[in-house]
């Protein structure tokens, strides 16, 4: 199987003059990258009617979209208010992914905040299938729950967890941050580990963040945390191995670039990937 790869960064490219949605997808699409997330982290700031000519001029470029939820989200918090307003956060990002073309909206759960991990993995499935009842209602049913691999400790998002969930709902996607999983365990990864995990959900398409980590340890033994993203010429985790890994797969991959360079290291990514003999589609 051939692969099929998506390579673009988390926001409008830092090389972009113009400051807007708009024009960071049609300066995606110049440089010569093919994918892009919309960020929407410090809240909504497109209308309905604004996301739909992103999405049109996204799929005239070949532009693949995809939005990544505010932060301000925590669906494992014990006061219910928190909880339903992280819901709304995520039901407009939806709304909006959904006039827009993207297929998924990319959040990070929340913090364990005093609960075991089992109780706030039935929290998270609750809120998770609350949400998808109510997109399904208005329409919505091409739009997928991304829950992100988190970073620290004190989050809710283990591989291990968000597989389980994904396996349960089937409106819910996996978002492999490949750092994240990097500091979370003391610095150490193994990108076939990962992907073999996640075969029993059958993806036909895998949505990933990418970046280099500095992270600091943990209290408990071999474990870490995320501290701050870098270039990827800081070379840890290591890029090659995992375009190596995905070609060898035939994967069908998006590959979003979290580094403090953004489009720089997406740009980078694709050098990788043609020197191991990718072409990509003009």
């Amino acid at each position: 199987m051939k692969a099929k790869i998506w390579l673009g960064p988390a926001g409008i490219p830092g090389m972009c003059k113009e400051r807007s949605t708009l024009a960071g997808v049609r300066c995606v699409a110049e440089i010569g990258l093919n994918a892009m997330e919309i960020e929407f982290v410090r809240g909504i700031t497109l209308t309905q009617k604004a996301a739909e000519e992103v999405g049109k001029i996204a799929q005239e470029l070949g532009v693949r979209l995809s939005v990544h939820c505010p932060y301000f989200i925590n669906l494992c918090s014990p006061d219910k208010k928190k909880v339903e307003a992280s819901k709304q956060r995520i039901l407009e990002s939806a709304r909006r992914a959904h006039a827009m073309g993207a297929d998924i909206v990319v959040f990070h759960p929340g913090y364990y905040s005093g609960r075991s991990p089992e109780e706030a993995y039935r929290t998270v499935k609750e809120a998770d299938s609350d949400m998808i009842a109510k997109l399904e209602k208005e329409g919505i049913d091409d739009v997928f729950l991304g829950h992100e691999t988190t970073g620290k400790q004190s989050a809710f998002g283990t591989l291990e967890e968000i597989v389980s969930l994904c396996k349960e709902l089937s409106k819910c996607r996996p978002v492999v941050d490949f750092a994240h999983i990097y500091a979370r365990q003391g610095g150490r990864i193994d990108y076939a580990q990962i992907l073999d995990a996640l075969k029993p959900l059958k993806l036909d398409h895998l949505h990933t963040h990418f970046t280099a980590m500095e992270w600091t340890p943990a209290k408990q033994a071999g474990a870490g945390n995320e501290k701050r993203h870098l270039p990827m010429r800081a070379g840890d985790p290591p890029f090659r191995p995992l375009a190596e890994e995905v070609l060898k797969r035939g994967m069908k991959i998006t590959i979003i670039s979290e580094s403090p360079v953004l489009e720089l290291d997406s740009l980078e990514m694709k050098k990788i990937f043609e020197k191991l003999g990718y072409r990509f589609e003009r």
